[in-house]
Order: C-alpha cells, then structure tokens, then sequence
C-alpha cells in the first residue's frame, strides 16, 4: 500500500489506495475457473498490476482480447529485449511470432522472473487465443506480424534519427499511428534509460543518436557521473521531444464516446504525462528507477472519468513540468513553448473553470495527531480486508 512516510507526507493518497487495494482483491476473485485463462489473467496481474486493473474497465469479451493481446505483445516484446538470444536465433522468431500464438505447444525459454514463466508456458496464452472470436485473433495476428516485422528491422540497425525513433516506437507500440502510442512508448524508453543500457550480455540502446550525440559521445556515457549536466540536458531534450505529442493525445481522447473505453485510454496517457514530469531534469533517472508513487497511481486511476479530468490532470502535470525547467537548458525555449500551448489547451476546453485540482495541492499543514489516527483506521482497515477469506 505504499510506504507510511508516502501516505503521511500524501493522505489524501489514503482512501484511493484503499479503493485500489479492494479493486485488486475483486480481479483475484473474478480470475476465471480454467487454467489457460486463469494463468493469462494472474500472468497479467504480474507483469502489469495497473493494466490489469484498467482493463477492467471493459466488457468481458472485449477485457478477453485485450488481456491476450497484452501478453501476446509482451512475449513478444520479452523476445526482443533478451539480448542473450543472439541475432540469428531471434530474427526468425520476430518474423514468425504471429504463426507461433496458434500453437499451443509452442514456446520458447527466454526472459526474466515473471517474463520467462509467461514464455515458458505460453501455451496457456495460445490456447486463450485460440478460444477468442475470428475477428479479435484476426487483429491480434495482423497487428503482431507487422510488429514483429518491425522489431526485426531495427535488431539490425541502430536507432538514428528522430525518424527512425518515431518509427521504432510506432511498431513497439503496437502499430497504434496515433501519438497516443508513441508518447507511451517514449515515456518508457525515457524511464528506463538505465535499465537498457545496463542490459546483460549486451545494452538495449533506444534513444536515438540524433539527440544523445549533442552531449555525449556514447549513449553509455550518460550514466556516468562525470557526465550529470549533460546526462540532464540530454534527457530534456528527449522529454522535450515526446511532449510534441500531448495535444493529439487530448484530441483523440476527446473524440471517444464509450465511457469504458475512454477511461481504458485515458489513464495510461495520464500516468505517462506524470511519469515525463517526474523524469524532467532529474539526474535520478541516470542513478535508480523513476516513477509515480502509487498512491497517486491510484488516484489517478480511481478519479479519472471524464474529459474534464483528463485536462485537468494534463493541465497539473504540465505546471510540475514547467517548474523545473531552467531558462539555461539549451531546448528550454522550446519545452516551455510546448507546455504553454499544451495549457491554452487545457484552458480553452472550460474543463478548468471551478475545478480542485487533484494532483497539485497548496501547502498543507497536516496536524500530526490527525494523521496518526487516520493511519490507524487504515492500518485496520488493510488488516480486516486482507485477513477476510478468498472465495
């Protein structure tokens, strides 16, 4: 549920993570009876809690799809990333990954922890898939052929230009065209620098030459201390080159009509636009992992609704963002230019008028006692619910 110093620094982070905690205790209890699906649905809660908890925003048909086609990508994704399978064994199995998902006996031992379990029995996410409507196993393999395809293209080359960044995450994204999916997908390669570049046998190195070689001589070089201003600089610039993307994001948003849906959408892009203004001029991006305390997560998740919140949500985020610029980074100019437009946006939706915002808060002064009675109810609370039996 967090840490006690996160929850009495952020209070009003309480009750959403209770919500959230009740919200993950239904899921385990709504896990379908057979073991294909109840692996895929557990699987799923492994790899990605919050997902798993979006996705229940859909109809059962529909949350059926998009859970398989989740961990269809992941393993396919888990096969790109493993840089210890070399090159002339991967490159076939990118190509056929598509035919690979109507094998139920097909797998294939790669990956990590939970990552290598779901490739290890991959035939329960084959035999789900097999159980799908003709149409969603139509989509899924569509989608994954051309994604693997993509994969395949840049193991054999590096990420150079802004275009080539573009069209690596358009395919790693799921082939979403919108820039939906590629400021999800530049969030992420954003977050975790480190975490690719220390990759074992060999760096996963996504950030594209055009950008980082302003800085540095070699992707690697960021991480080292010696280097931190410019590390910093250079991670500007990067986040600087994903806002681009915010505006069509609103837009698209805003076009959607079905309120499940919507919220299924909606709260990704809200994560992703917090998770850019937690890694905006922050060196620790270089040192550890970044990224939204959970119990924001779970505000986040639980309070987000409507278009109005979306605006609201973008429009506080975007103010962190715009604190930390410095007037001396070299794209400061431009990272204000697109956060300014970003707030006209936000402004001129009328979603601001007379609306709290959730996110930013003035400066509180909490009284101590309060807040450890309050802690108290929780802490009984959180023992009562996680004691009551599983049925």
């Amino acid at each position: 549920m967090g840490s006690l110093g996160a929850m009495l620094k952020h209070p009003d982070d309480i009750y959403p993570l209770l919500k959230l905690k009740m919200a993950a205790r239904n899921i385990e209890k709504q896990i379908p009876p057979q073991p294909h699906w109840a692996f895929c649905y557990t699987m799923l809660h492994k790899v990605s809690r919050s997902f798993a908890l979006v996705i229940q925003q859909l109809n059962t048909e529909l949350r059926n799809a998009v859970c398989i086609f989740y961990l269809v990508l992941r393993a396919l994704d888990t096969v790109e990333d493993d840089t210890a399978v070399e090159t002339d064994v991967k490159l076939p199995i990118l190509i056929a990954f598509h035919r690979h998902i109507y094998d139920p006996k097909w797998h294939f031992a790669c990956g990590t922890k939970e990552y290598k379990v779901l490739m290890d029995e991959f035939h329960h996410v084959s035999t789900a898939f097999l159980e799908l409507g003709k149409g969603y196993q139509e989509a899924i393999e569509d989608i994954t052929k051309r994604m693997g395809a993509g994969m395949a293209k840049f193991i054999c080359k590096e990420v150079e230009t802004v275009d080539d960044y573009d069209e690596y995450c358009h395919y790693v994204a799921g082939l979403l065209s919108n820039s939906m999916g590629l400021f999800l997908q530049k969030t992420n390669i954003i977050r975790d620098y480190l975490e690719d570049i220390n990759e074992i046998p060999k760096s996963r190195m996504f950030w594209p030459r055009q950008i980082w070689s302003k800085y540095v001589n070699k992707l690697e070089d960021l991480k080292y201390e010696e280097n931190s201003d410019k590390a910093v600089q250079c991670l500007n610039d990067m986040v600087t080159n994903a806002l681009i993307h915010m505006e069509d994001c609103l837009k698209y948003m805003s076009a959607l009509r079905d309120p499940a849906i919507f919220k299924f959408c909606a709260i990704p892009q809200i994560m992703a636009i917090g998770t850019l203004a937690l890694c905006y001029n922050n060196i620790e991006v270089f040192r550890g992992v970044v990224k939204m305390r959970r119990g924001l997560t779970a505000k986040v998740i639980d309070q987000t609704r409507t278009m109005a919140d979306v605006y609201v949500a973008f429009n506080d985020f975007s103010f962190i963002l715009k604190s930390k610029v410095d007037k001396k980074d070299p794209n400061a100019t431009k990272t204000l230019s697109r956060l300014e437009s970003l707030q006209k946006t936000c402004r001129d939706s009328g979603a601001l008028t007379n609306r709290k915002s959730y996110i930013i808060r003035s400066e509180q002064s909490y009284n101590s006692t309060l807040i450890m009675v309050l802690f108290i109810i929780v802490a009984i609370i959180y023992a009562y619910v996680s004691a009551s039996p599983r049925f």
